[in-house]
């Protein structure tokens, strides 16, 4: 999609036209000037202009700049009357006179406005491969897309920030296959999981001999990134020795190996993220300040999941084809369940959603998740566990064909009750009932008739004692 910085001007005010060209044109805007007839063959889903400005004169003019209005939803208008309908993209007026205050405020609205239909509409396959992590329509993730698109295709060195679990890493990746580096190598490096004393030689690479161990020359990640991108990940975790040596490199760029002395030119894309306040490093002097600026040159701030929850029921969705991708079963959720998820706190963000579908996938292969499969901690609608009533002589047939059907014999466990069975016979029925209200007494007593901790201490989900306490009729005691 091509996006073009022009203004379209057509007003059939000829005077009031050549007017607001001169002034436009004094501010650096591109304008062009067409007859408003021809206005709508200018127009294709294929181009977008920074704001169409026009001017109708007879209701047959209000009528074509409604359909235009209603065609090109994704294209900011701006009105030189007054306005005969209400519509999204039909963003302001100028009145005239015309002021620098009022023009550079509409066309501020206008690109507001293109800024965010950019995000709703469809992104082209290449935006859309690594995604993943970023979809939604939350305007908290349309600003990060917003942010990375702005910034991939220039050399800015990019600091990513936000809690762990939020996907800085996506966010990195993205940044790198949208840049003009996509071909190069992208080198990721955890920052806090190298030892502080391998860290040098990690980034930087060693020569032969320069410490022991060194039995040959080594390229560090530097190098490997050569024309690529370079992800510092965990960046406020880097050692102090450390952080002035990567600040020497990112203001000279260039580096040493460790034990040589030949200078090696860096030509690397700098992203590092960290899920600290880095601010408050600087001032307990645990991380320089000088390199924080160095890196924070374009800010990029991950929202947490719990701030963008509307966007879980279509990270489910990419979660689930991502899975079915590569290969594995697939796995739906119930409506129910999706509002369950919503209502969870997600403290791990984003990679505890990923973890939970891959666990429900492997629990329930193809099948459909009902808010009393998920588990217990993710709970939050609530809803009685379905019980088939399923019948008695099936069940019976079923227990005898388990029993028979393997060829070693079942070693039963050994009576816990010293008592022999009566002459008569017992209504085994009956008994189970009763013991089974007594137990779920004795529990609901022991734990002050807190029903969840009752049905912990009785080992069945809190949904199934409050569907056995309403078929006893039993009360909280």
């Amino acid at each position: 999609m091509q996006t073009d910085i022009s203004i379209l001007l057509a007003d059939w005010n000829q005077e009031r036209c050549q007017q607001l060209s001169f002034l436009l044109n004094f501010l650096g805007e591109s304008v062009e000037i067409v007859d408003i007839d021809s206005l709508s063959k200018r127009l294709s889903d294929s181009e977008r202009y920074r704001s169409i400005i026009f001017g109708a004169q007879s209701n047959k003019d209000n009528e074509q700049i409604i359909d235009l209005l209603r065609g090109y939803p994704h294209q900011p208008f701006l009105s030189l009357d007054a306005p005969q309908v209400e519509m999204a993209n039909l963003v302001g007026q100028l009145v005239t006179p015309f002021v620098y205050s009022q023009l550079t405020e509409m066309l501020h609205f206008c690109q507001v406005y293109t800024r965010t239909r950019h995000e709703v509409a469809p992104t082209s396959p290449n935006q859309t491969k690594l995604f993943r992590s970023l979809v939604g329509r939350s305007s908290a993730i349309a600003e990060v897309r917003h942010l990375m698109t702005q910034v991939a295709e220039t050399e800015a060195t990019v600091l990513v920030l936000g809690q762990s679990g939020t996907g800085k890493e996506v966010v990195a990746r993205n940044i790198h296959y949208l840049s003009q580096r996509r071909d190069g190598p992208f080198i990721p490096v955890n920052c806090g999981a190298i030892p502080a004393e391998l860290l040098e030689s990690e980034l930087f690479g060693h020569e032969k001999g320069a410490f022991t161990g060194a039995i040959g020359t080594r390229k560090g990640r530097f190098e490997l990134a050569e024309g690529g991108t370079l992800f510092l990940d965990e960046i406020g975790d880097m050692p102090a020795h450390m952080q002035v040596k990567l600040l020497r490199v990112l203001q000279e760029r260039t580096f040493e190996r460790v034990g040589g002395t030949k200078a090696i030119k860096a030509d690397v894309r700098i992203v590092a993220a960290t899920h600290q306040d880095l601010e408050q490093m600087i001032e307990k002097n645990r991380f320089r300040e000088d390199l924080y600026y160095r890196l924070n040159v374009f800010p990029i701030e991950m929202p947490a999941l719990n701030e963008r929850k509307e966007d879980i029921p279509l990270l489910l969705q990419e979660l689930i084809s991502r899975i079915e991708g590569e290969g594995k079963a697939s796995v739906r959720f119930t409506k129910r369940a999706v509002d369950s998820l919503v209502a969870h706190p997600w403290l791990g963000n984003v990679r505890e959603l990923s973890n939970l579908v891959e666990r429900m996938v492997i629990l329930y292969p193809n099948g459909l998740v009902d808010v009393n499969d998920l588990p217990a901690k993710y709970r939050h609608v609530d809803v009685p566990q379905y019980l088939p009533d399923y019948p008695e002589e099936l069940q019976e047939r079923d227990v005898l064909a388990a029993l028979f059907s393997g060829e070693e014999p079942i070693e039963l466990p050994e009576s816990k009750f010293s008592s022999e069975l009566p002459e008569d016979g017992v209504n085994l029925k009956d008994m189970l009932a009763e013991l089974e209200v007594e137990m779920i007494r004795q529990a609901l007593e022991q734990t002050g008739s807190v029903v969840a901790k009752a049905a912990e201490k009785l080992g069945m989900r809190r949904t199934t004692l409050v569907e056995k306490m309403r078929k006893y009729g039993l009360n909280k005691v």
